[in-house]
C-alpha cells in the first residue's frame, strides 16, 4: 500500500513538471518604463535615478531659495536675544521653511503653468519641461543677486560675458544667488544685533559702577530685551522685513 502510494506521488509531480498547465509563467526579468525624450529606462536605473533627486532636494531647497537668509537672520536674532534654545531649532526651521514656502508661491505656480502642467497633459517631454522650469527660477534669483557676485562668478568660469543676465548658465547663477544670499543674511543680523548689544552694554556699565561684579550682566539684561522685543512686536517686524526683502 506505502509503495502505491509513493509511485501514485511520483508519477503525478512528473506530470506536474511536464505538463505546461502546472507549469509556472515566466517572470518578465525587466520592468522598463518609456519616457518621452529619455527613451526606455530600466527599472533599476529609475531607482537610482529618483534616489539621486532626492539627495538633491535639501541641496535645492537651501541653495535655490530663500531659506538661507531667512535662517541665517532667525540665527542672529537669537543669539542676540540670548535665549539659549528657545525657539528651538526644529521650530526657526519650520517657520523658515513655512516663510520660504510662502516667498516661492508665485515661483512655484509660474513653474507649474509652464512646465509641470504641459508635461503632465503630454504636451512636453521631459526635457523641454526642465528648460521652461528654468526661467522663472533663475529670474528670482537674479533679483536677488548683486552683480558684483555674478561678475565674480562669470570671470572665475571664464565664459564669455553675457548680452543679459538671462543668457547666464545656472552653474554662474547658482553660486553667485547664494554667495549674495549669505551677505545680506549678515547684513540683516547685524541690524538685528544692534539694538540688543546697546541693552548688554548699558546694563554691563551700570552694574560695573555699582560694583556687582558677582552677578551677570546676561542675567540682567534679558529680561529688558525680552520686553523691548515683545513691546515692539518683534516677530512680526522680523518676518514682514524678510518677506519684503525679497520683494
Amino acid at each position: 500500500m506505502t509503495r502505491r502510494l509513493l509511485a501514485a506521488l511520483v508519477v503525478l509531480a512528473v506530470i506536474g513538471c511536464a505538463s505546461p498547465a502546472f507549469a509556472q509563467p515566466p517572470a518578465p526579468d525587466r520592468l522598463d518604463l518609456k519616457i518621452d525624450g529619455l527613451g526606455t529606462v530600466s527599472a533599476p536605473m529609475q531607482v537610482v535615478v529618483l534616489l539621486t533627486l532626492l539627495s538633491f532636494l535639501p541641496a535645492m531647497l537651501v541653495t535655490m531659495t530663500s531659506f538661507t537668509r531667512i535662517v541665517i537672520v532667525f540665527h542672529f536674532l537669537r543669539q542676540a536675544l540670548g535665549t539659549q534654545e528657545v525657539p528651538s531649532n526644529q521650530i526657526l526651521v519650520g517657520l523658515a521653511l513655512f516663510l520660504t514656502m510662502f516667498i516661492m508661491a508665485p515661483v512655484g505656480t509660474a513653474i507649474n503653468d509652464a512646465a509641470v502642467q504641459p508635461a503632465v497633459a503630454g504636451k512636453l517631454s521631459v526635457t523641454d519641461a526642465v528648460s521652461k522650469a528654468v526661467p522663472p527660477i533663475r529670474d528670482f534669483m537674479l533679483k536677488q543677486t548683486r552683480e558684483s557676485d555674478l561678475a565674480l562668478f562669470v570671470q572665475l568660469s571664464k565664459t564669455a560675458r553675457p548680452q543679459k543676465p538671462s543668457d547666464l548658465p545656472m552653474r554662474v547663477v547658482i553660486p553667485a544667488y547664494v554667495t549674495s544670499e549669505i551677505k545680506t543674511g549678515f547684513q540683516m543680523g547685524f541690524f538685528v544685533f544692534v539694538p540688543f548689544l546697546l541693552i548688554d552694554l548699558a546694563v554691563s556699565t551700570t552694574l560695573l559702577s555699582m560694583g556687582m561684579m558677582q552677578l551677570p550682566p546676561a542675567m540682567i539684561s534679558l529680561p529688558f530685551k525680552l520686553l523691548l522685543f515683545v513691546s515692539v512686536d518683534g516677530w512680526s517686524l522680523v518676518v514682514g522685513s524678510l518677506v519684503r526683502s525679497f520683494a
